[in-house]
């Protein structure tokens, strides 16, 4: 029987874990991971019952980056080839990046090349205080070409010069003072840490959060322009008159919970 590379499981409180399961090479990424990972996150975005999901690992590692294999055999691949092989893994993370349920990253162990640019792409990052990263790839002559935009945007421009090009590893610690993480717990807390995350995020209302995570991408980086403050009002507006809005102002003001939480 083929092993899954990836498991998912959906809670009775809609909180859906997409775990790596290639534990044997340290959930090195391949072709068939990387196609297993989108298809799983776009059948997520669209389930309405799944309110937040968490990306885990199975094993040691989280990710430790590119799957030997998968190296030997693109070594022999041509330019269109190499293109195609990258596109995949650009989907991927453009997929997670734009999901519009909130992500958890649960991080623990080794965190290299492509790992890092999925923690990089979820909404939020807790790592075990044991987690170590690296992009490595200029040591074997490459560069992190598809994860590049979303580490950029994580950890600033500064600090990927340091990184990307020295290609070190770094611990936990520095990359929660860099923003790569936003927690850095104990290898027994972090389940805990992580359920916390999960029970204020479904407390929240489902349409709300699509449309914050929309608005972040909307508003980051750009001038404070009366267009942009326009957008901005429209999009309050919006969402205000919204059976949503209606509901969580309401339940608000009647001093009860909105229909959305589920306990």
């Amino acid at each position: 029987m083929t092993e899954l590379n990836t498991l998912t499981e959906i809670s009775s409180q809609g909180v859906a874990t997409v775990t790596l399961n290639r534990p044997q090479v340290h959930n090195a990424f391949d072709e068939q991971l990387t196609a297993a990972l989108t298809n799983e996150f776009q059948q997520l975005e669209d389930n309405v019952d799944v309110r937040c999901i968490i990306l885990a690992a199975q094993g040691k590692s989280f990710s430790a980056g590119s799957d030997l294999s998968w190296m030997r055999r693109i070594a022999d691949y041509d330019e269109n080839q190499n293109i195609a092989d990258a596109e995949a893994l650009t989907e991927l993370l453009r997929v997670l990046y734009e999901c519009g349920k909130p992500t958890i990253a649960r991080v623990q162990g080794s965190v290299f090349g492509a790992g890092v640019g999925l923690v990089a792409c979820c909404d939020i990052a807790v790592a075990s205080e044991h987690a170590s990263f690296a992009l490595t790839e200029v040591k074997l002559g490459l560069i992190p070409g598809v994860i590049s935009p979303y580490v950029i945007q994580a950890i600033g421009a500064r600090q990927t010069r340091r990184y990307m090009l020295s290609a070190e590893r770094f611990d936990a610690r520095e990359a929660l003072r860099i923003g790569l993480v936003h927690k850095v717990v104990g290898d027994e807390t972090l389940d805990e840490w992580i359920t916390r995350l999960t029970r204020h995020i479904t407390a929240n209302g489902p349409y709300a959060l699509a449309a914050s995570k929309e608005l972040i991408r909307a508003v980051t980086a750009q001038p404070l322009s009366a267009e942009l403050r326009a957008d901005c009002a429209r999009r309050v507006a919006e969402i205000r008159v919204s059976d949503e809005g209606q509901e969580g102002l309401d339940a608000f003001l009647s001093k009860r919970k909105p229909d959305w939480v589920n306990e």
